[in-house]
Order: C-alpha cells, then structure tokens, then sequence
C-alpha cells in the first residue's frame, strides 16, 4: 500500500510539473503575440503620423500655389480689362498646369508628350464652356539664367502653349494672350532641383 501510495504522489508530482511548464509556455506565447500586435498597432501608427506630415505638406504647397495663382489671375483680368476684351470682366478659370506634367527641362521650351496630354485635356475643357473667352498664358522659369535670359524663356514657354493649343484644337489665337514671369514668381525654393522644376511651368488664365 505505502508502495502504490508513493506511485501515485509522484505520479501527481510529475504531472503538477508537466502542468505548470505547460502554463508557463502559453503565458510566454499570449506575451509574444501582445508585443507583436503592440509593434504592429505603433508601426501604424508612425505611418499614419507619416502620411498626415505629407499631406499638411502637400495642403501647404497647394496653399502657396492658390495664393500665386491668385494674385497672378486677378493680374490677367486687369490686363484683359484695360485691353477692353472682356464682357463680364469674370475669372473663369485659372489652372496652374505644374501639377498635369506641362514642366519643361532645363533652357528649354519644347512641349513635351505629357504636357500636350494635359493641355488636350483643358482643350477639351474650354471647348465645354461654350462659350467665348480669353486665355491669357504665363510663362515661368526657375532662377537658373539670368533676368533677361528667364524673361525671354518664359515668354518662349507661353508661346509654345498657345501655338498648340491653337493648331491641334482650333482655339483662336485671337482669343490668347502671352506673358512671362520669368524667375520673379516661383511657387517652391529654387535650391533644390525638385523646386526648380515646379518653379519651370506654365499658368493659364480663362476669363470672360
């Protein structure tokens, strides 16, 4: 009897033992998937954190590019008025067309196949309005050249934007009026290379 009595305490020694480790083992599993799900949830987190900064970014940039395009427009409409071409003296549009791919390289002013997609598709805007307008094109560089140099560039680039959009769509040239800017109205630093290519663009004003 004290033989079998002693079988069976170990036997439950043994298996209070097996136990515990195998507590211990689920315990230890349950914390490695609560750290897990704690680096994912912080992980997103900083992501989101992340993508919130470019976007107020993004808001920023678009912010100063409106405030430009403003000041520029109301510019256009008093030129247009005082050339006696407008009947409603009204803004119709104005559309910065650094964002729809019209940029151009460095010193140059060819057109290329993404800015005469993006000025196809305002072509076809136009032409919806039904409706006749003035267009007044602006040209713009970045600081690279000199004063002279960027005027006459960013004139080049204005007029490269209204000779297609009069020989492919059949807008009137006598309806269009170009303008340089040169270097003297960037909408981002020209110390940096991304900046300089937003700062080489073309703005179009539609009044009315």
């Amino acid at each position: 009897m004290k033989k079998n009595a002693l079988l069976v305490a170990l036997a439950m020694a043994l298996s209070g033992c097996a136990t515990t480790s195998d507590v211990d083992k689920r315990i230890a599993e349950s914390q490695s998937k609560t750290d897990k799900k704690i680096e994912s949830v912080e992980t997103q987190v900083e992501e989101l954190q992340q993508k919130q900064t470019v976007t107020e970014a993004k808001v920023d940039d678009q912010a100063r590019q409106i405030e430009q395009i403003g000041q520029t427009a109301q510019d256009a409409l008093k030129r247009a008025q005082d050339a006696g071409v407008l009947a409603k003296g009204k803004i119709v549009l104005a559309q910065a067309f650094a964002e729809d791919k019209v940029r151009f390289k460095v010193a140059s002013y060819e057109l290329t196949k993404e800015a005469k997609a993006a000025l196809d598709e305002f072509a076809v805007k136009i032409k919806s309005l039904e409706k006749g307008v003035w267009i007044e094109i602006q040209g713009h560089t970045d600081d690279t050249g000199g004063a002279d140099v960027n005027d006459q560039l960013g004139q080049q680039r204005a007029e490269a934007v209204r000779r297609y959009l009069a020989r492919e769509h059949k807008l009137p040239l006598s309806r269009m009026s170009t303008i340089s800017y040169g270097d003297t109205v960037p909408v981002e630093s020209n110390k940096t290379s991304a900046g300089r290519a937003k700062n080489r663009r073309v703005v179009v004003i539609v009044l009315e």
